[in-house]
C-alpha cells in the first residue's frame, strides 16, 4: 500500500506541477492541505483490493508449506480457520465504513478547496432549463445562467398558495450585485393575483431579494464528497424538494459508503477459498486469479452505478448488486474449498 501510494502522489504531482507554479502554491500548503487529504482517500479507495491480496499472499503461503492440510488433519474445521480472517475482515470494513461516513468527506473537503484555489475554477455551469422548487410553492425557472457573469437569462418565479397562483415575475435577466447582496431584475413583469383581481406592474429594472443566491446555480463537481453522511442526508432532502434532476447521483454516492467496505468481507472470502488449496503454480496462480476476479468486481461495480446514474436502476440496488453477485460467487467457491 505504502508503494501505491508513493506512486499515485508522483503521478499526482507529475500532473498537477504546472498548476502549482501557475498558481504559486506553497509548498506547505501542497503538503498539509492537498497531500495529507489525498492520502486517506488513497488508502480507503484501494483497502478492499490490498487486504484481498494480503489474504492471498498469506494463504498462499501456507498452502504452499501444506500447512492447511496439517490444520485440517488434525481436526480443525474449515470454517474454524475463517474466524481469524473474518474478524480481521471487520476491523477493516468498520475503520472503512467510518472513515467513509465522516473523516474522508472533511479531507475531502479540505483538499477540493486547496483545488478550488490552486489547480480549477470552483464552479461549473448547471444544463441549460434550470427548473427548481426553491421553497414549498415556490418555483424558479431560469433559461440559462452564467456563474461567470453572475447572470441569469430568461428568468421566471411562481408562488402558489393553496394550490393556486398569487404571484409570478418573468424578467429578461437577473444579476447578482455582490455589493448590496440583492438581484438586480431587468425588463421585468409581475402578475399578482388575488381572488377575481389581477394587478400587472412592468419596469426595466428593480433590485430585489430572494431566497436563493449564485450558489444555487453554480455547482462543484464533487460537492457531495465533502459532506459526511448526516449532511449529506440533509442535502438530499433539500435537493428533492426543489426538484433536483441529481438525486440519483447523490444517493450513490451515500449508498456507496457502506457497499464498499462490505466489500472487505467478500473479498476475503474470496480470497481464502482461492488460495488455501495448493496447485500448481503457487501463489502466482493465486495472485492472477486473484487480481483478475477483484477488477472484474471494481468495473461490475462502476457500470451498476453508471446504470443507476442514468436512471435505469435504483440507486440502492445499483451500489449493492455486485455485492449480492459476489457474495454468491464467494459461497461457491467456500463450498468447494478443500477441507
Amino acid at each position: 500500500m505504502a508503494l501505491i501510494i508513493l506512486i499515485v502522489v508522483v503521478f499526482d504531482i507529475s500532473e498537477k506541477i504546472d498548476d502549482f507554479l501557475e498558481k504559486q502554491a506553497p509548498l506547505s500548503v501542497i503538503v498539509v492541505d492537498y497531500y495529507f487529504n489525498f492520502i486517506p482517500y488513497i488508502v480507503n479507495l484501494f483497502s478492499p483490493l490490498f487486504t484481498f491480496i494480503a489474504v492471498i499472499l498469506f494463504t498462499s503461503k501456507m498452502a504452499s508449506r501444506t500447512e492447511i492440510v496439517a490444520i485440517l488433519s488434525s481436526g480443525i474445521s474449515y470454517t474454524r480457520i475463517l474466524y481469524p480472517y473474518i474478524l480481521s475482515a471487520t476491523v477493516i470494513a468498520g475503520l472503512s465504513l467510518y472513515l467513509n461516513n465522516y473523516i474522508i468527506p472533511r479531507a475531502t473537503k479540505k483538499r477540493i478547496a486547496f483545488e478550488d484555489i490552486y489547480i480549477r475554477d470552483q464552479f461549473r455551469n448547471l444544463d441549460r432549463n434550470i427548473h427548481k422548487q426553491e421553497s414549498p410553492g415556490n418555483y424558479i425557472y431560469l433559461e440559462r445562467y452564467s456563474t461567470e457573469e453572475n447572470t441569469g437569462y430568461k428568468f421566471s418565479i411562481e408562488k402558489f398558495r393553496k394550490g393556486e397562483l398569487y404571484y409570478k415575475l418573468m424578467a429578461e435577466s437577473i444579476k447578482w450585485d455582490s455589493t448590496k447582496s440583492r438581484w438586480t431584475v431587468n425588463n421585468f413583469y409581475i402578475r399578482t393575483i388575488n381572488g377575481i383581481n389581477e394587478h400587472i406592474r412592468k419596469g426595466v429594472k428593480i433590485d430585489t431579494t430572494f431566497a436563493f443566491t449564485p450558489k444555487e446555480f453554480g455547482r462543484k463537481d464533487n460537492t457531495v464528497e465533502t459532506m459526511d453522511t448526516p449532511e449529506l442526508n440533509k442535502y438530499i432532502e433539500s435537493e428533492r424538494l426543489k426538484g433536483s434532476d441529481n438525486i440519483e447521483v447523490y444517493e450513490i454516492e451515500k449508498y456507496r459508503r457502506s457497499s464498499f467496505p462490505f466489500a472487505t468481507f467478500i473479498l476475503t472470502l474470496i480470497g481464502v477459498s482461492i488460495a488455501s488449496r495448493k496447485v500448481r503454480g503457487g501463489i502466482g496462480m493465486h495472485i492472477g486469479l486473484g487480481i483478475f476476479i477483484s477488477f472484474t468486481f471494481i468495473m461490475f461495480m462502476q457500470v451498476s452505478t453508471t446504470f443507476a446514474a442514468g436512471g435505469l436502476l435504483s440507486p440502492l440496488i445499483a451500489v449493492w448488486i455486485p455485492n449480492f453477485v459476489f457474495s454468491f460467487l464467494a459461497w461457491y467457491l467456500l463450498k468447494k474449498a478443500q477441507k
